[in-house]
């Protein structure tokens, strides 16, 4: 049944407060990737983890962090959600390889190599000319590799995301985002880029955003349900997960960073438009704390057993984490 399960989700930027912890915690979730960084420079990371490290203190009776697979083990038992830190971009180490250990050390389990632009390790999804991983992307991967931090490529361009899955040597992520054939949005994938993904022993998290849905936000649980059964009989379905994407209770200047950083004088509306500029309303479905469990019965309703749901809403993420959070010893 859903509560006996580990349930992950891949991808959140909730607005992060005590009453949003207790609905992680009635929901039955066992641990979140929680987005620290969209923009943020190194300095301004290191404010991100002591802001996350004040609220692991003050509510250590909800949450606690995930720095191993292992604990989420600790989270599942003592009822409290873990919570493990991810970028969804590579400014947390600046310019500079070394820092990429330095925010290892930290708490910073995954980083995405680019978000949406062009970026000094690779090519966003929004570029018009995908020149692939740059010198510096190679180094920044086997670095990455080394240390045990994820390589997250939701946000990434075609060649960048194939030569990612290739020159890394452990599998990557592709934390939140939908297979091009159920929507054509700029932030889905490819049917190649899953299958590469997959024969790497890679894992993607379907996106409950609804700009990468089909129907937007009118989807139903049964056309998402039939995706993702869809994407398993493509490549299995170990190679699935759930990544949210959700973000819940913030305001429209947090849409405009996530969109804009400090790179653009004019508006970037991201997948929306002019015309559509804020928050997309949320699904039906997943728009309470039962959200999880919904999917959980929808995809035994698709036809999934009790184990490969599982698999699906948190065992697959918890064996990545368990494999790709491990350091390479010397």
């Amino acid at each position: 049944m859903y509560n006996d399960h580990i349930i992950i989700d891949g991808l959140q930027y909730c607005h992060w407060d005590r009453p949003y912890f207790k609905r992680l915690q009635a929901s039955g979730i066992t641990a979140v990737h929680a987005t620290m960084v969209y923009h943020e420079d190194a300095r301004q990371t290191l404010t991100r983890f002591g802001e996350w490290n004040r609220l692991f203190e003050q509510h250590a009776d909800l949450i606690m962090p995930v720095r191993s697979a292992d604990d989420i083990k600790i989270a599942k038992a003592t009822h409290k959600v873990g919570i493990f830190l991810g970028a969804q971009n590579c400014s947390p180490i600046d310019d500079e390889i070394d820092l990429i250990a330095i925010m290892r050390q930290q708490g910073l389990l995954i980083m995405q190599l680019t978000y949406n632009n062009q970026s000094l390790l690779a090519t966003g999804c929004y570029e018009q000319e995908d020149n692939g991983v740059t010198r510096f992307g190679k180094q920044a991967i086997a670095e990455m590799n080394r240390v045990g931090m994820i390589i997250d490529m939701s946000h990434s361009a075609e060649r960048s995301t194939l030569e990612a899955i290739d020159v890394s040597s452990r599998p990557i992520c592709i934390s939140h985002a939908n297979p091009s054939f159920a929507h054509s949005a700029r932030r889905n994938k490819s049917n190649q880029v899953i299958r590469s993904l997959a024969r790497r022993k890679g894992l993607i998290g379907f996106s409950l955003y609804p700009f990468h849905l089909p129907n937007g936000s009118q989807c139903r649980l049964d056309d998402f349900c039939r995706m993702v059964a869809t994407t398993a009989e493509m490549v299995g379905v170990e190679h699935l997960g759930i990544g949210s994407d959700l973000c819940l209770n913030q305001p429209q200047s947090v849409l405009e960073w996530m969109r804009n950083g400090r790179w653009s004088k004019t508006m970037d509306y991201g997948e929306g438009n002019s015309n559509n500029s804020g928050w997309p309303e949320s699904l039906a479905w997943f728009n309470d704390q039962h959200g999880m469990e919904n999917i959980y019965q929808g995809l035994i309703k698709h036809g999934f057993n009790d184990t490969e749901t599982a698999q699906i809403l948190g065992g697959n993420w918890f064996n990545f984490l368990q494999q790709g959070l491990v350091p390479i010893a010397h």
